[in-house]
């Protein structure tokens, strides 16, 4: 092997190791980050859809106030509820508009987790077709 194709095979595993598998790593990361949202959602979905089924109008529950540190909690009216919108807004529903919001989150995030799926298939396909190069270069046998 001459020193050219050494190099080649070089720049080869390096953009593989300093480009595309950094990439790979944090597309995952950022769609674990969704799903961990649309699984916040759906518990909250679901929480409120027992609400509604036990007709709840008055709560008593713990509350983490930090560091595993929780305060008793009194909730006399449960049926507005604050749901964070993002971007550190709270806005008050009633349980069907909160419900219908949710159902919107949902959707958006499930195509976030599909775009997100779909471009750590491509990350994975370049860099499968990258190592093929590499062992074209090197002529070896698969």
């Amino acid at each position: 092997m001459d020193i050219l194709q050494q190099e080649k095979v070089r720049k080869y595993e390096e953009f593989v190791d300093c480009r595309l598998k950094p990439d790979l790593v944090r597309a995952i990361g950022e769609r674990d980050k969704v799903f961990q949202q649309q699984k916040i959602f759906a518990d909250l979905k679901k929480n409120i859809e027992n609400l509604e089924k036990n007709n709840v109008t008055r709560l008593r529950t713990l509350l983490n106030i930090g560091s595993e540190v929780y305060a008793q909690a009194d909730i006399p009216d449960t049926r507005r509820i604050f749901v964070n919108v993002g971007l550190g807004f709270h806005v008050e529903f009633t349980w069907s508009e909160a419900i219908q919001f949710i159902s919107v989150k949902e959707a958006k995030l499930e195509k976030e987790i599909e775009e997100y799926t779909n471009v750590i298939a491509s990350i994975k396909a370049q860099i499968k077709m990258v190592c093929e190069g590499i062992r074209e270069l090197l002529q070896l046998n698969e």
